[in-house]
C-alpha cells in the first residue's frame, strides 16, 4: 500500500519509521517549511531515506485549494494519507483523493475535547479516563468516523507533558500502525461519531491562561497542570504576573505556616513554605505549586519567591564593592587574556582551567579571611556577576540550605537507637507516596512491623525520573572534575564505615540477616564497593584512533566514554537489598541515577549518596507498578535488574518497546558445585555448607546442587549433617548465630513446598525441611540425597537453606559435567579437587559466569561478576562494570 505521510515534529517521524518497518511504501511526506534555518525532524528522517518530501507553507489560499500544490501531491499516487500530527489545514482535495481516505490522529477519546488543546483540557476538566483516537479525516473540525481508540488513567499530578509522554506519544504511535494495519487487511472500523458528550472548548492561549480563584481548590490544581508548560496558568501578585508550574493536590502533611502571598481575587493569601506555595480554593482546601515563572521569564522554586537573593540581584553595601573590585583583580590575574572583566565575563569561556579554579578559590578565601567556599561553587557561578552574588550571600550568610525535614522512625535495638526514614526520597525531599499509600515491612526475626514504609506510585516514578534527569543534565555532580566526584565517594565509604554498626543492625533488623555477617559483607562490601569505584572516577578514558587519511588534509579520531543517563537499579526484596543497591550505586561512577524499588533506607541522605548524583531517588514499592513503570519511562535509559529469569524477561520486553533501554539482569542460579574423591574433603564439607547456607541459602551465587563423587559421597554426607546439627539457629542479632529467618512469610511457605515437592518425587530427606517452631520466618537447613536430575529440586532453585545432592560415578568426569551444565542458568559454578590440571579441565567446560575452585562464595568488588545464559547478562563489579553505565562516542576531526 502507497502512503503519503502528512504531519510534523517527532510524532510523525516515528510513526514515519514504524510504517516503513512495517514494509508499507511511502511515496511522499508533507511537512512544515523549515524554521530559523532548522528542518522539522519528520521530513529530515525522509530525506535520508531518499523519500520525496514537500515543504508547502500552505495547501489553500482564500478557501480554495492551490493548484500547483494539488498536482504535486497526486502526482505520487497515495492510496492513503496517513496524518500523525499535522497543524495545516489540508483541504478536501487532498483528504479525499485516495482510495483508502485519509486518518488522523487526535489526543482525546472523542467526540470529547475536540480541537486544538485537546490534552490541557482533558487534564483542565479533571477526566479521569484519557486517551487519543485515529479518525477518517473529514472536512469537520474532528468529527470524522471513529476508526481506534486508546484510553489511560489520568493520575492526579499528571501535566500535559507526563501524559504525552508516558501514553499519548508511545501508544500512540502505536496506535497510527495499527490503523494502517487494519486498512491494509481490510478491516478498519467507520464508526460514526456520537454527538452527545461532544466537546469543543477551543486553543488555550497565554491571554486565557488566567486563574480563576472562585472554585475549588481541585479545579485550580487541574486549570495549572492543564496548562503545565504550556501555555501556563498565571495570576497577578506582588505588582507582576506569575505563572504557576508543577501543581499537586497532595498536601498530607503539609502546614500552611510561611510568608503570606497576597493574591487579588483569591479566597486567601497563598503561603511560601519550604515545600513550595501552597495556594487554596474557595472551599479551603489546599494545593501545593513547586515552581514560579516570574514576568521577565526567570523560573525560580515557589519555595523560593521571598528570598531577594533569588529573584533579583543583591545591592551590594560599600564594603561589599571593595570586595567585588578585589576579586575582579584576581579574575583579571588568573584570565590574562581578558582585556575587562564584565558582569558577563564567563569563567570557564574565558579560557580557565580546573587549576584556575582551585587557585581563584584559595585567592578569595584570603582575601575574604576564610569564608567557606568550595571549588563547586565556581562551577554553579560561572559568570563573574553570578559568582560575585554567590560570594556576597555567603558572606553574609544567606547561603545556608533548608534543612532536610526527615521523619525518623527510632528504634533502640543492639544496644544502639536506629533512626530510620520510612518515605520516598525525590529531588532532595523526603516525600510521602501519592495518595500517602504505606506498606509494613517486617522483621522476620518475629513477624512484628518495624514501621509503615511509603510505598511508591507511579505518579512518584514519574517525579522521581523528571528530578533524575534535571540532575543528570543540569545539576553539580556532572559539573565537578572527576576527580572531585571520587573525593566524595572516599568520604561516603568513610561515612558508611563510621556507621556500619548502625547499617548492619538495619540488615539484621529487616532482613533477617545475622548481624556479624551484616557488619563485614553486607555493609563491609558496600564499604569496599564505594572505595574500589571512587578510584576508578577520573580514569574512565577513551582513546584515539588512526583512520585512514584524506589528503592533503589529516584527520584525528577519538572516542569519550559518557554517561548514559537516567537509571534504575530494581534490587529483591528476599536478597540483601542494601548490598545491591549500593553496588549498583557505587559502580555507576558519577554516570546516571539511580532508583531503588525495594527495601529500607538506612540513616540518613548522607549516607545513601551515590556515584550517579548527589541525591538518589529511593522509591520502595511493588515492582509490578514501580517496576514496570520505570522500565516503560520514556527517559530511563538503563535498567539493572535482579531477580527471577521470569520477571527479567518481562523487563526486557518492556525495555525494548519502549525506548530501547540498555539492559542488565542477574537473574535466576541453579550453580552447580562438583566435589571430586581427590578433594581436602574437610575444606569441602566446610565450603558446600558455606555454598548453600551462606546468609540462610538467600544468596544468588548459592550452590544449587552439589554433585558427589561416589566414593565419598556417604562419607561426605554424615559429615555434612553432623555440622548441620551443630549450627545455632536464633536472633541474627546474636552474636553466636549462625542461621537467622528467611526474609518474610511468602519465601518461608515455598520453601516449606519446595521440600514437600523433594520427598514427594522421591528424594531422600536426611535433615530438616521444616518450619522451626519459633516465632519468626524461620526454616531448618535441610538435606536432601538421592537427587535425580528429572526432580523438581534438582532443576529449580530454592533461594533457601536446602543442599541438594546427587551422586556421580567415581572418574566419570564428562558425564557429571554434562549434568552440571544440563540448566539453563549459569550464574555460578564450583569444583572442588588437588588435580589442577582436573581444576582446569572443569573450569573451562563449566558453563558459568564464576567459577570457584576449592573455596565459594569469594567475591570481590574488583572481580566481575554476571551471569551466562538465562541468568542474565552484563558485568557488576569490576572494570567491566563500568560499561553498564557508559556509552561510547566517535569524534573526528580533519585538519
Amino acid at each position: 500500500m502507497k502512503i503519503a505521510v502528512i504531519g510534523q515534529s517527532l510524532f510523525g517521524q516515528e510513526v514515519y519509521c514504524h510504517l516503513r518497518k512495517e514494509g508499507y511504501e511511502v511515496v511522499g511526506v508533507f511537512t512544515v517549511p523549515d524554521k530559523n534555518g532548522k528542518a522539522d525532524p519528520l521530513g529530515l528522517e525522509a530525506e535520508k531515506d531518499g523519500v520525496p518530501v514537500f515543504k508547502f507553507p500552505r495547501w489553500r489560499e482564500k478557501g480554495q485549494a492551490l493548484p500547483d500544490v494539488v498536482a504535486k501531491y497526486q502526482a505520487l499516487g497515495a492510496e492513503l494519507n496517513v496524518l500523525p500530527f499535522c497543524s495545516q489545514f489540508i483541504p478536501m482535495e487532498v483528504i479525499n483523493a485516495p482510495r483508502h481516505g485519509s486518518i488522523i490522529y487526535h489526543p482525546s477519546l472523542l467526540p470529547r475535547h475536540r480541537g486544538a488543546s485537546a490534552i490541557n483540557w482533558t487534564l483542565i476538566h479533571g477526566d479521569k479516563k484519557g486517551g487519543f483516537t485515529v479518525f477518517w479525516a473529514d472536512d469537520g473540525l474532528d468529527t470524522g468516523d471513529l476508526l481506534l481508540q486508546r484510553e489511560c488513567e489520568i493520575l492526579p499530578d499528571d501535566t500535559v507533558s507526563t501524559l504525552y509522554n508516558r501514553f499519548l506519544f508511545p501508544e500512540g504511535i502505536k496506535g497510527m500502525v495499527q490503523a494502517v494495519r487494519l486498512i491494509a487487511e481490510g478491516r478498519a472500523p467507520r464508526v460514526p461519531q456520537p454527538e452527545e458528550g461532544a466537546t469543543y472548548e477551543g486553543i488555550q492561549k497565554k491571554e486565557t491562561a488566567k486563574i480563576n480563584w472562585e472554585q475549588p481548590a481541585e479545579a485550580i490544581h487541574n486549570w495549572i497542570r492543564g496548562n503545565d508548560k504550556v501555555p501556563g496558568a498565571w495570576t497577578e501578585a506582588c505588582g507582576q504576573k506569575l505563572t504557576f508550574f508543577n501543581s499537586t493536590l497532595n498536601t498530607a502533611g503539609l502546614v500552611p505556616e510561611g510568608e503570606a502571598l497576597p493574591i487579588p481575587g483569591a479566597h486567601r493569601p497563598g503561603v511560601v513554605t519550604k515545600a513550595g506555595l501552597i495556594l487554596f480554593g474557595n472551599d479551603d482546601r489546599m494545593l501545593l505549586v513547586k515552581n514560579i515563572q516570574l514576568e521577565d521569564g526567570k523560573m525560580i522554586p515557589a519555595s523560593h519567591f521571598f528570598r531577594g537573593e533569588d529573584s533579583s540581584a543583591l545591592e551590594l553595601t560599600e564594603a561589599e564593592l571593595v570586595t567585588m573590585e578585589g576579586v575582579r583583580s584576581a579574575w583579571k590575574r588568573i584570565l590574562p587574556n581578558v582585556l575587562e572583566v564584565e558582569d558577563s565575563t564567563d569563567f570557564f569561556k574565558s579560557g580557565a582551567a580546573s587549576v584556575d579554579v582551585v587557585r581563584l578559590v584559595e585567592e578569595v578565601k584570603e582575601l575574604c579571611d576564610g569564608v567557606e567556599l568550595e571549588n563547586e561553587d565556581v562551577y554553579m557561578a560561572t559568570t563573574f556577576k553570578d559568582f560575585i552574588q554567590l560570594l556576597v550571600r555567603k558572606l553574609r550568610g544567606d547561603d545556608k540550605e533548608s534543612e532536610c525535614i526527615i521523619d525518623y522512625v527510632e528504634k533502640a535495638v543492639n544496644k544502639l537507637t536506629l533512626r530510620m526514614p520510612h518515605q520516598l526520597f525525590i529531588g532532595g525531599t523526603f516525600v510521602d507516596a501519592e495518595g500517602a499509600k504505606t506498606y509494613e515491612t517486617i522483621n522476620p526475626t518475629d513477624g512484628s512491623v518495624i514501621c509503615q514504609v511509603s510505598l511508591a506510585q507511579v505518579s512518584d516514578v514519574d517525579k522521581a525520573v523528571a528530578a533524575a534527569k534535571d540532575a543528570f543534565e543540569n545539576g553539580l555532580w556532572g559539573k565537578i572534575s572527576a576527580r572531585d566526584r571520587g573525593r566524595l565517594l572516599y568520604r561516603l565509604a568513610d561515612l558508611m564505615e563510621q556507621h556500619q554498626e548502625e547499617l548492619a543492625t538495619i540488615e539484621a533488623l529487616d532482613a533477617g540477616a545475622v548481624y556479624t555477617l551484616a557488619l563485614k559483607t553486607h555493609v563491609g562490601m558496600s564499604i569496599q564497593t564505594f572505595r574500589y569505584f571512587a578510584g576508578w572516577c577520573d580514569k574512565i578514558q577513551g582513546s584515539t584512533i588512526p583512520i585512514n587519511q584524506a589528503r592533503p588534509n589529516r584527520n584525528l579520531t577519538l572516542t569519550r566514554k559518557e554517561p548514559i543517563g537516567v537509571e534504575s537499579g530494581h534490587t529483591p526484596e528476599p536478597q540483601e537489598p542494601s548490598v545491591l543497591s549500593r553496588q549498583n550505586m557505587a559502580q555507576s561512577s558519577g554516570l546516571g541515577v539511580d532508583v531503588r524499588v525495594k527495601g529500607l533506607m538506612p540513616l540518613h541522605p548522607s549516607t545513601s549518596e551515590t556515584t550517579l548524583t548527589p541525591l538518589p531517588r529511593l522509591l520502595p514499592s511493588a515492582g509490578s507498578l514501580v517496576g514496570q513503570r520505570l522500565s516503560d519511562h520514556p527517559d530511563v535509559r538503563k535498567i539493572g535488574f535482579t531477580g527471577s529469569t521470569e520477571v527479567g524477561k518481562h523487563i526486557m520486553k518492556s525495555c525494548a518497546l519502549s525506548n530501547v533501554k540498555k539492559v542488565s539482569l542477574e537473574l535466576g542460579g541453579k550453580s552447580p558445585l562438583i566435589i571430586f574423591a581427590d578433594c581436602d574433603l574437610s575444606k569441602a564439607v566446610q565450603m558446600g555448607m558455606s555454598s548453600v547456607f551462606f546468609n540462610k541459602g538467600e544468596n544468588c551465587i548459592a550452590a544449587g546442587r552439589l554433585f558427589v563423587e561416589d566414593s565419598i559421597h556417604d562419607q561426605f554426607v554424615q559429615k555434612v549433617v553432623e555440622e548441620v546439627k551443630k549450627m545455632k539457629i536464633g536472633n541474627p542479632l546474636d552474636r553466636d548465630t549462625n542461621h537467622g529467618p528467611q526474609n518474610h512469610q511468602a519465601h518461608l511457605r515455598k520453601l516449606i513446598e519446595y521440600c514437600q515437592r523433594g520427598v514427594k518425587e522421591g528424594a531422600t530427606l536426611v535433615c530438616g525441611g521444616n518450619q522451626v517452631p519459633r516465632p519468626g520466618f524461620f526454616f531448618e537447613p535441610t538435606v536432601f540425597t538421592d537427587v535425580e536430575d528429572h526432580m523438581f529440586i534438582a532443576k529449580e532453585e530454592s533461594f533457601g537453606p536446602v543442599m541438594v545432592i546427587s551422586r556421580f560415578a567415581d572418574g566419570d568426569m564428562d558425564t557429571v559435567l554434562s549434568r552440571a551444565n544440563a540448566t539453563e542458568f549459569g550464574l555460578a559454578s564450583g569444583v572442588f579437587t588437588r588435580d589442577i590440571g582436573k581444576a582446569l579441565y572443569v573450569s573451562d567446560k563449566l558453563e558459568a559466569g564464576t567459577v570457584f575452585i576449592n573455596t565459594y562464595n569469594k567475591t570481590d568488588v574488583a572481580a566481575p561478576f554476571g551471569g551466562f545464559k538465562q541468568s542474565g547478562f552484563g558485568k557488576d563489579l569490576g572494570e567491566a562494570a563500568l560499561n553498564e553505565y557508559l556509552r561510547v562516542k566517535t569524534v573526528t576531526f580533519e585538519y
